[in-house]
């Protein structure tokens, strides 16, 4: 039981050193940032038009724009948390 209670303890202070929550907040941020950006572009066509003739099943382009948003936001604060973290864990390897 006892081992149970320091590896909960120690993966706790091993996420509060590398300070995983203000990184998933700065990575959330810049996610949502560049995805809401990315679908105002497209959306509101301020790069021109989108190229061809597509189709949009069930829903219109907006919809659509709208869901590639979402993961887009998710998959870029996922990479800026990584990316954050690595660079923290690198520098407390080099610290001690």
């Amino acid at each position: 039981m006892s081992d149970d209670d320091s590896d909960g303890s120690q993966t706790a202070a091993l996420i509060d050193a590398l300070g995983v929550k203000r990184n998933a907040i700065i990575g959330l941020a810049v996610g949502v940032a560049v995805a809401v950006a990315g679908y105002v572009i497209r959306v509101f066509e301020l790069l021109g038009p989108v190229g061809g003739a597509r189709s949009y099943p069930i829903v219109g382009p907006e919809a659509w724009f709208l869901l590639l948003a979402v993961v887009f936001a998710s998959a870029t604060a996922l990479a800026v948390t990584l990316v954050l973290t690595a660079v923290r864990l690198v520098g407390l390897s080099r610290a001690e």
